[in-house]
């Protein structure tokens, strides 16, 4: 299994009394995210599956995939929170080659620390917003092997 491991685009900082879950993308983030999948495109990177929090960027995010993906992205809530055995049998049990999860930080490199390591090592990946991390393996504790850590500005000069 190949695994991209994404974390959503730019983000408008929250409003007063805004729960966390409905901070969508700025039109900017939109913009350079979008500039990313192009990016992505001339990699010939596609996406058999797409798993995304339901929070609002992290949709908008995944739906921004579209171009690359084989099937509308999946929502689940095991992406809005720190990663479970649940989230790992999600990925192990997804009977595609190609599939990318969209979510949030911290929990997506203890994700990748978790697959790659065998447990998280706090402080020891940087995956900024519109980041992706490619791994490939068996989706079990230290199953997956590093591919690479591609920074959003690395996907924007591609396209």
């Amino acid at each position: 299994m190949h695994l991209y491991v994404i974390r959503h685009g730019v983000a408008e900082e929250a409003a007063p009394d805004q729960h966390d879950a409905a901070r969508p993308l700025t039109p900017d983030g939109e913009k350079k995210f979008r500039r990313e999948v192009k990016g992505l495109r001339r990699l010939g990177w596609t996406f058999d599956r797409i798993f995304t929090s339901p929070w609002v960027r992290a949709k908008q995010t995944a739906a921004l995939l579209d171009p690359l993906a084989e099937h509308d992205p999946e929502e689940t809530i095991l992406l809005a929170q720190p990663p479970t055995r649940e989230l790992m049998q999600l990925i192990a049990d997804t009977n595609a080659d190609h599939v990318a999860i969209v979510g949030h930080e911290p929990w997506l490199t203890e994700v990748v620390q978790w697959l790659a390591l065998g447990d998280p090592h706090r402080d020891t990946l940087v995956l900024k917003k519109g980041g992706i991390v490619w791994l490939q393996g068996i989706a079990v504790p230290a199953g997956m092997k590093l591919q690479a850590i591609l920074p959003p500005r690395v996907l924007r000069a591609l396209h």
